[in-house]
């Protein structure tokens, strides 16, 4: 690998992307494209390694004087293909000091948990959060002596009244995975920053792209990049981006934990990140259209897409948000069961069934959202099918949801 380069975190001069008096779409694609890491090219270079060497035993006392992004020293601490990405995620969030880099969302939620709770702690987290964040809560958390309550997505300011003494912080996922309830970040970390509480936000859905949590109040945002930043259905990764104050801890830990990335995914997701504009306009403005579609359909009795006005929290989307992601989820009649569900998905031809979501290919899950609710009961009583709206013509893919609306009126019937 050769001698070891000069720390370079912080120099934006030396940044071709630096400078955040650039517009959101500029930033997009010159973020992390330093000279020193791309040289005559434009992408960085895919840096395959696991050794960094050293050109003598000073340089090698010196390697642990420092640990911050842009000083080789182990490939546990990445190269300069993840710390592109690293600093490209940054300049996402304005307020932001760095990001971590993680395998998969999963991992960036756990860790950022593991770095600011400690044990006989409790951590408020929303209703409508991501199931394995709640898993992680219930069972490694808790083994661990930290206390979980849940709350209300809608509680907004009156998170202070659930705020105790020894609460040491809150997640936020807004909007929630499955019901989409948009929640008042900037109240909640209002309330929790009175009192000394971190807060955490989830926000995989906007992308850091339609909503800027940390420029909201959060001190810590948490991306899925597996989904929109990668964009293609062909990587996983997660990602941690912190305030200057949490920073460190949250640095320290993921390398505790020997948490890194491959550099080939860190390549993809960069690869991703650069049409992350152009890609989330086309979901919203598909997603939209075949939202309002099913708004009007006779089997749909409800659409939860937060820029609808049927959708919790709609008006603090509309205050906060400056778009909207091509993720939601759809209520169906009450009269069909799961065999009706059956009919309708196992028949579609463009949208296919798959956990993921942010990809450039429409997908359909049944879900229920009842069972994960602790704080707040699930009043819908039809099934509930979640739609992952990809790039596809939108006329070609209301044809084939109204072809399984059919498929589920004709089954439900027939109960």
């Amino acid at each position: 690998m050769g001698r070891r380069s000069r720390n370079t975190q912080g120099d934006r001069s030396r940044v071709t992307g630096g400078g955040s008096d650039r517009k959101p779409p500029t930033r997009l694609v010159t973020g992390g494209r330093r000279k020193e890491w791309t040289g005559a090219v434009i992408n960085p270079p895919v840096w395959r390694a696991s050794t960094h060497t050293y050109g003598s035993v000073a340089d090698l006392r010196a390697g642990k004087s420092g640990n911050e992004d842009g000083r080789f020293f182990y490939g546990r601490r990445g190269a300069p293909t993840q710390w592109a990405l690293a600093e490209a995620l940054t300049d996402l969030e304005p307020g932001a000091h760095g990001t971590m880099l993680f395998p998969s969302g999963v991992a960036a939620i756990s860790c950022a948990l593991l770095a600011v709770l400690r044990p006989g702690d409790v951590l408020l987290v929303t209703d409508n959060a991501y199931d394995p964040s709640r898993s992680f809560a219930e069972t490694l958390l808790k083994r661990w002596g930290v206390e979980t309550h849940y709350f209300d997505p809608m509680v907004g300011e009156g998170i202070a009244e659930l705020i105790c003494d020894k609460t040491r912080a809150i997640l936020m996922e807004s909007p929630g995975s499955l019901t989409f309830e948009v929640q008042d970040v900037p109240a909640i970390c209002a309330a929790a920053r009175e009192r000394g509480v971190t807060t955490l936000l989830d926000n995989t859905w906007a992308a850091s792209w339609f909503f800027q949590g940390i420029e909201k109040g959060a001190d810590v945002t948490i991306l899925a990049g597996t989904k929109y930043i990668g964009g293609h259905s062909d990587l996983m990764l997660g990602s941690v981006t912190t305030r200057k104050a949490q920073w460190m801890p949250m640095r320290r830990t993921a390398q505790q934990l020997g948490q890194v990335i491959s550099p080939d995914d860190a390549f993809l997701a960069l690869r991703g990140l650069r049409t992350l504009g152009v890609r989330l306009r086309q979901h919203e403005e598909s997603g939209l259209r075949i939202a309002n579609w099913l708004v009007e359909q006779p089997q749909v009795a409800r659409v939860l897409h937060p820029a609808l006005p049927g959708c919790p929290g709609h008006e603090i989307w509309k205050r906060d948000f400056s778009g909207s992601a091509g993720l939601f989820s759809v209520v169906l009649d009450d009269r069909g069961g799961d065999d009706a569900v059956a009919a309708m998905l196992d028949g579609l031809e463009l949208f296919a069934m798959g956990y993921s979501w942010g990809g450039y290919e429409s997908l359909a899950i049944p879900v229920d959202p009842g069972p994960d609710r602790t704080a707040t009961g699930w009043q819908a009583r039809g099934p509930v099918i979640r739609l992952s709206i990809g790039l596809e013509d939108a006329d070609d893919l209301i044809a084939d949801l109204a072809k399984g609306l059919e498929r589920f009126e004709k089954a439900a019937c027939k109960t």
